[in-house]
């Protein structure tokens, strides 16, 4: 089972991370945080957008897939191409669920993060920041050490 990265991780801000299989298959998909501005009529929590690598360039291939909540969940929006069907849709959520829900992976499967900060996505050269997926400044600003 590996499993690098966690909910926090997902949630940091600027997650990039694979979901493989055991036959070698894999999806990579970016989390990016949005605050509320100041003011915002949609209240105060954050937005969490998912978007799906589809191309060559793993730098800007992206394509947006949906909004992650808080909780685990991956909605769909009428902005996306993917539908429910969707394989990489039926990944994430499946992913995130375990993550989210403290389980294990099966055996062959994995999730890992790119080595970049899941906050500030600043490449990770610390071996206790690619294990944990955030450099020492951000896993203190989001809690994870005093």
């Amino acid at each position: 089972m590996a499993n690098d990265i966690g909910r926090d991780f997902i949630l940091g801000g600027k997650a990039i991370f694979t979901v493989a299989n055991p036959t070698g298959e894999h999806y990579t998909f970016q989390v990016n945080r949005k605050d509320p501005e100041p003011g915002s009529q949609f209240g105060n929590q954050p937005t969490f957008f998912v978007k799906l690598l589809t191309g060559p360039d793993n730098g800007s291939d992206y394509t947006y897939l949906g909004l992650l909540t808080p909780a685990g969940a991956v909605k769909l929006t009428r902005a996306s191409r993917f539908t429910d069907e969707t394989k990489p849709v039926r990944v994430i959520r499946w992913a995130v669920g375990l993550l989210f829900g403290g389980k294990a992976l099966p055996a062959g499967y994995a999730i890992h993060h790119e080595g970049r900060c899941g906050r500030c996505a600043r490449r990770l050269t610390v071996p206790e920041s690619v294990e944990s997926g955030f450099g020492p400044e951000c896993a203190g600003r989001i809690g994870l050490v005093a």
